[in-house]
């Protein structure tokens, strides 16, 4: 019998990162998004990073089958899902073998006993039991027979298999770090009452599970005490916790409200961009036509089709599927037709990485079709951001009458993180180029004389009748055109439009620094870690190192070159070979760029980017 604590005072700390592994089936990723969506409902600044296999589902216990959700909460800012992880929850041998490297020495390993079987190690390609054999002497280890404690606790629950029963244990681990970390059960409980609302059986078991787990961690006398993280001091709004994905298609749906027009998106799941379609389709009700197209090139011609004829149009995919759709894309850029084409990037090339984070699509993204075919390109760099840059994408493309390709990750659009709820009416105007009456002496390709854009005529508008298509276009009637100084007039005009939207852009600003010894830049997903590994270095007195992050690459902000000026060394930092640090090279090229890139599709580690930047200065 083991007698109850008697619970202390919870000690106080300014953040804490949480890792939760196991197999693909052990509901690693509920688990962590039920503790990141309490901890959030407690008022924390959160970071998340969910990391899972490639395989639907990979053989139980393998080493490339374990899944994971990395959480970062705090009281303090928090701009990455963490480094090293202050408490691992390992649901078997496989998880514990591929994640013990990032637990910090005399921190918190939670274990469910049960799955170190002789079976599991040996497909862990373990020769001795880790939990036996003294190898953990320098972490505070929790072994737990969860799989044992959760059929106890659901004995008395009728109409439950022993498959229903075992995958169960997740709640109980989660009930633990519930009472470790001084979180509440009920939003979880509410949650459990939502999700299974036809069937009680499942509400009354999880709950029991998860209770049982959080009154289990209160006897245990390896947990000296609770912990708790106070609320994060953020800007006074109403705050949910959002994924990338979901954030991406909720600026669409804004962007369509705030232009008045229909939203349409044409596209093929890939992963892992499919949630966005998976969310758009969800809202019917605001006016969504979301077609899942037979493959990629499908996808995007149905979106040039609804872009003819007046709708806000979205395509969405990877890495791949932007390959697939070069084509398309230049007919869109010949039509000078409004498109958005969003490519959510992996790990390649070809099928590669494909639930594993990677920048490498930047330089298809700005050259990766035939012919002189500029377009605009902008990257996302927060899951909360993705929000604000789903509508500016829509924006230029409706004001610049061009397709814009906005740019996400794996990384981001899988993390999730704090996002202050905004209302249309207080986002920034769009301005459609669409007519819908006749004007005298009209022709197709008028121009607006300031952004360069083209009329935007919906078919079927009497008088407003014109050709389009992929061929060239005369200057001003629209129609087919083989003239040798028509051509090069029209692909100047075209590289015109583009380089003037920098005028309808915000120009580039620095944190930390606007002048001297380096400047970090990045783009991208990969602010929060390098914004996080800058801010550290100031915090340590490092104060001549400035941050500049890009979200506009083409055409960049007009103050870019001033920006580069003022700092003695620049370092650019990408998680490709250097695809950036190319661009920047060929449009600035007094200027020296060193490089520090990463390609294992991970984001960066905190102490490799300080230690870095160190050697710089």
């Amino acid at each position: 019998m083991i007698a109850t604590k008697i619970k202390t005072q919870p000690e106080v700390l300014e953040a804490v990162v949480i890792r939760f592994v196991g197999d693909s089936g052990d509901g690693m990723q509920l688990t962590g998004t039920q503790f990141s969506d309490t901890s959030a409902m407690f008022g924390n600044d959160i970071a998340t990073f969910p990391n899972y296999p490639a395989e639907i589902r990979a053989p139980q216990g393998s080493l490339y089958g374990v899944s994971g959700f990395q959480v970062h909460i705090g009281s303090i800012e928090v701009s990455t899902p963490g480094d090293n992880v202050d408490l691992l929850v390992a649901m078997n041998p496989a998880a514990l073998k591929t994640n013990l490297y990032a637990l910090k020495p005399g921190h918190t390993l939670v274990v469910d006993i049960e799955a170190f079987n002789k079976k599991n190690l040996e497909k862990a390609e373990y020769t001795t039991n880790p939990l036996e054999d003294g190898s953990l002497e320098n972490y505070r280890v929790i072994q737990v027979d969860m799989t044992s404690l959760t059929k106890e606790a659901l004995k008395d629950v009728a109409g439950l298999d022993n498959k229903t029963i075992s995958r169960s244990k997740n709640m109980f681990s989660l009930g633990m770090i519930y009472w470790m970390y001084n979180r509440s059960t009920d939003h979880t409980i509410e949650f459990f009452n939502s999700k299974f609302k036809n069937n009680t059986n499942l509400i009354e078991a999880n709950t029991k599970v998860l209770n049982a787990g959080y009154y289990y961690a209160e006897t245990l006398e390896l947990i000296p005490n609770s912990y708790t993280i106070s609320p994060a001091k953020m800007e006074s709004g109403t705050y949910r916790i959002i994924m990338g994905n979901t954030a991406m298609a909720w600026g669409f749906l804004a962007a369509a409200e705030k232009s008045g027009l229909g939203l349409f998106l044409g596209s093929y799941p890939i992963t892992p961009a499919t949630d966005i379609l998976h969310e758009l389709v969800k809202h019917k009700h605001f006016g969504v036509k979301a077609f899942q197209a037979e493959d990629e090139i499908a996808g995007i011609t149905s979106a040039i089709g609804a872009a003819f004829a007046g709708d806000l149009a979205i395509t969405t995919t990877s890495g791949p599927g932007l390959a697939l759709k070069g084509e398309a894309i230049g007919l869109a850029i010949m039509t000078e037709l409004p498109l958005v084409i969003v490519d959510v990037q992996r790990g390649g090339p070809s099928t590669g990485l494909p639930t594993k984070t990677e920048q490498s699509d930047l330089l298809q993204a700005m050259y990766g079709r035939n012919g002189e075919s500029p377009l605009i390109v902008i990257a996302a760099s927060t899951p909360a951001n993705c929000f604000n840059f789903a509508f500016e994408a829509a924006r230029l493309a409706l004001e610049h009458m061009t397709p814009v390709i906005l740019l996400s990750d794996g990384y981001i659009a899988n993390g999730a993180a704090p996002w202050k709820i905004q209302t249309v009416a207080d986002m920034p105007e769009i301005k459609s180029n669409k007519i819908t009456e006749i004007k005298e002496n009209w022709h197709p390709y008028d121009r607006d004389e300031f952004t360069l854009a083209r009329n935007w005529a919906v078919p079927g508008t009497p008088g407003l009748e014109h050709r389009i298509g992929g061929l060239e276009k005369d200057a001003v009637t629209g129609n087919i055109s083989y003239e040798p100084s028509n051509h090069e007039k029209m692909t100047k005009i075209r590289a015109a439009k583009i380089e003037r939207v920098k005028f309808n852009i915000p120009d580039l600003e620095t944190e930390f620094a606007s002048e001297g010894d380096l400047l970090v830049i990045g783009w991208g997903g990969t602010y929060g870690s390098l914004h996080s590994a800058v801010k550290q270095m100031n915090d340590e007195g490092y104060k001549n190192i400035g941050f500049a992050h890009f979200n506009y690459i083409n055409p960049m902000p007009k103050n870019t070159e001033e920006i580069l000026s003022k700092f003695k060394k620049i370092v650019v930092c990408e998680l490709n070979s250097g695809q950036f640090a190319s661009i920047l090279k060929i449009k600035f090229s007094p200027f020296e760029f060193l490089q520090f890139n990463k390609i294992q599709g991970l984001p960066f580690a905190n102490d490799d980017l300080i230690q870095k930047f160190k050697e710089l200065v």
